[in-house]
């Protein structure tokens, strides 16, 4: 599988001084870039999920340090870009990355495009070792969106996807719809589209009729924080989708780069948990779809115990529990 072979969408594009942004918000009826010149644009464009992905979040808030070291504005930076969305550990990992190049007096910009190569790189060995999992002819089950649009490269849990389908593995991928904001609807059955893997979309609440009815090998998902115990943390709705898998003996997987690992945190009730906007619970693009003054909540993210995860596929091998051991095990091999 030749990094050539990659898909052709791109997440976000460095071009002479500033940062080119794909907004996602747009997709798919639009594409339609959004220029960033400085930190405070690039901080926007993750707070405003006109980019999204915990590991496409960490290449771009790197390139905002080099927007902002062009300005002299470092320290507020690394604070702000911090601050532009919490659950997502590749957020802060990349930052402190940047940081500690800065400190030694290094070259910025080479360190954010060797990070997003490293992501690229990551994203195929992640695919190759996640197809391995999966028998021929099978029938796969995915939620919200881990390609080419949340990565710097192929992707994780699609990454998986895409690389067992150019195997000959894939007879159709089940793509979750993702609600509230239709991540798995506007962006993951857009990917599958362009890149010919045969699927189908379903809304969030069909997930059990379906393995109940229907031959279902494998759920496989990505990651925005995994604690040092494997619990982890991924789009609304990824947890409920464990718990059925476990009841229908459906293997569960979670696909994530290493730096997604948060060793400092402990266990997934420590891990931070963004609420958005109810607006985008109430609202599909602006419409209203509840009542006027209608309460209503919006966790971005849930937390999967570890127990239900039966393997985590990362750049640098799979892991099952005990998974304080085995990830730990895989982060002093660095």
């Amino acid at each position: 599988m030749s990094l050539h072979s990659f898909p052709k969408t791109r997440a976000f594009v460095w071009k002479k001084d500033r940062l080119l942004l794909l907004d996602q918000r747009l997709l798919p009826h639009q594409k339609k870039w959004a220029a960033c010149r400085t930190w405070r644009d690039v901080a926007r464009g993750i707070t405003d999920m006109v980019v999204r992905g915990a590991p496409a979040i960490g290449c771009v808030a790197a390139y905002g340090v080099v927007l902002a070291a062009n300005r002299k504005q470092l320290p507020q930076a690394f604070d702000g870009l911090l601050r532009a969305r919490p659950t997502a550990v590749n957020l802060r990992w990349a930052l402190e990355r940047m940081k500690r190049v800065w400190e030694a007096g290094g070259d910025l910009k080479r360190e954010a495009a060797a990070m997003e190569s490293e992501d690229r790189e990551g994203n195929r060995r992640i695919g190759q070792q996640g197809a391995a999992l999966l028998a021929s002819n099978a029938v796969v089950l995915t939620h919200c969106n881990t390609g080419s649009l949340a990565t710097a490269g192929l992707g994780t849990a699609f990454g998986v996807l895409w690389a067992a389908h150019r195997q000959g593995k894939i007879r159709k991928v089940i793509a979750s719809e993702t609600r509230p904001y239709l991540q798995g609807a506007r962006l993951t059955a857009w990917e599958l589209q362009q890149e010919k893997i045969p699927f189908e979309l379903i809304t969030d609440n069909m997930a059990a009729h379906f393995m109940k009815t229907e031959k279902i090998d494998a759920v496989i998902v990505g990651a925005d924080r995994i604690a040092a115990n494997g619990d982890t943390a991924n789009k609304i709705g990824t947890y409920s989708l464990a718990v059925l898998s476990a009841h229908h003996r459906i293997p569960f997987y979670v696909a994530a780069p290493l730096s997604t690992v948060d060793l400092s945190t402990a266990v997934g009730d420590d891990i931070p948990i963004e609420e958005r906007s109810i607006r985008e619970v109430t609202q599909i693009r602006g419409i209203s779809i509840a009542p006027k003054n209608t309460k209503a909540r919006h966790p971005a993210f849930d937390v999967t115990p570890a127990d239900l995860i039966a393997a985590i596929i990362t750049d640098k091998g799979v892991v099952r529990a005990p998974y304080t051991e085995s990830l730990n095990g895989l982060l002093e091999d660095r």
